[in-house]
């Protein structure tokens, strides 16, 4: 067997790890423009990365793939494509793509399938060839895998609310927009990333954000007919986009979630249910993430859990690391901070190919 995960914690035996080969800084676009905070030096700057700055990502990324294999974990990596050609479909046009660093913004495993998800960036529309060599050596070597993509999007202006296009809408604005569930998606077509999905065996929570529509969400629920669909969001968040730095599962009945951006009490039911207890994480040790970076100081939950009693952090983040030895975890500390403008932190730089065990039902009461 090639291809087997069914949640975020069983031990990892095999795994991709993205690169920054060529990595872009994409021109704006309506998804993309709601999701870069409106004080971010990112906001006009578009263009190749600096060639100093990808070698220092992908030197990091190395080091991230030696740790693994030292650690018996089988590692692959993608084949960047030319991130500087334009897209052009019938329905949009970009100037330049993005990356291939984070693969699980892209792949979703369950089971013996991998899943490539719609997308929602125009930018990332063809990222998911980076992965298909990949792909295509596991479906010819594992005769029980399913390779699976979703409907590709069109991308219209109509994917998109033209509110979420004003120069400054200001945070209390998308705070109550969140509330709200008002999003920069429609709900023209279904859209969603693969990172708005964390697998807890036979259930799937997914993000309801500015990546992952409600249509979306219907598409995995009718895709993924044997297991139950859970929509969460999180109203602290003004820019709700993946799920991975908000809410952070460690082992079965174990759950890390950022404290700014708690979990809706009647959405906690599924797990206070079933005994399952949501701690608050750690403060990032950081005030600000690194220049020309889109995610947030959060990135510090962006942990990768190798088994339920290891868990990969971020060597910087020394509160979260102190969190996780106090919750009985051992810490393997990795270097990765100044490779997070490429794409994301540990979770978001990797992509699950096998975990052992199986498909488990961890929440019986609902």
């Amino acid at each position: 067997m090639i291809v087997n995960s069914w949640n975020e914690w069983d031990p990892l035996r095999h795994v991709i790890v993205g690169k920054a080969d060529n990595c872009h800084i994409p021109p704006p676009e309506p998804a993309l423009d709601a999701k870069v905070p409106e004080d971010s030096d990112m906001k006009g700057s578009w263009g190749k990365r600096s060639p100093e700055t990808i070698s220092r990502a992908n030197e990091l990324l190395d080091n991230f793939t030696k740790q693994l294999e030292g650690l018996g974990v089988k590692v692959d990596r993608p084949i960047p494509i030319d991130f500087s050609e334009p897209v052009k479909t019938p329905d949009f046009q970009t100037q330049s793509q993005f990356g291939c660093m984070p693969p699980r913004d892209v792949l979703l495993t369950l089971g013996s399938e991998i899943l490539e998800a719609t997308m929602s960036y125009r930018c990332r529309w063809f990222e998911y060839l980076c992965y298909r060599p990949l792909l295509q050596k596991y479906w010819e070597l594992d005769k029980n895998f399913r390779h699976e993509a979703a409907p590709k999007p069109r991308l219209t202006d109509d994917d998109y609310h033209p509110d979420y296009l004003s120069e400054k809408i200001g945070e209390s604005k998308r705070l109550e927009w969140a509330a709200e569930k008002f999003f920069v998606t429609t709900e023209e077509e279904p859209l969603f990333d693969a990172a708005d999905i964390l697998r807890f065996g036979k259930d799937l929570v997914v993000q309801h954000g500015f990546t992952t529509n409600l249509k979306g969400i219907e598409w995995l629920r009718r895709h993924f007919r044997d297991h139950r669909i859970h929509t969460v969001n999180f109203p602290g968040d003004p820019y709700p986009i993946h799920i991975d730095a908000t809410f952070t599962p460690l082992r079965p009945g174990l759950v890390l979630n950022n404290p700014n951006r708690r979990l809706p009490d009647e959405q906690r039911k599924l797990f206070n249910n079933n005994d399952w207890e949501i701690v608050d994480a750690a403060q990032p040790a950081h005030n600000a993430p690194p220049p020309l970076c889109y995610s947030s100081t959060w990135l510090s939950m962006n942990v990768l859990v190798l088994d339920p009693k290891t868990v990969c952090v971020e060597k910087s983040e020394v509160y979260q690391a102190e969190q996780m030895d106090k919750l009985g975890m051992n810490v393997i500390e990795v270097d990765l901070r100044a490779a997070y403008a490429f794409g994301g932190g540990l979770h978001c730089c990797t992509a699950d190919v096998f975990r052992e065990g199986g498909c488990q039902d961890y929440f019986p009461n609902q």
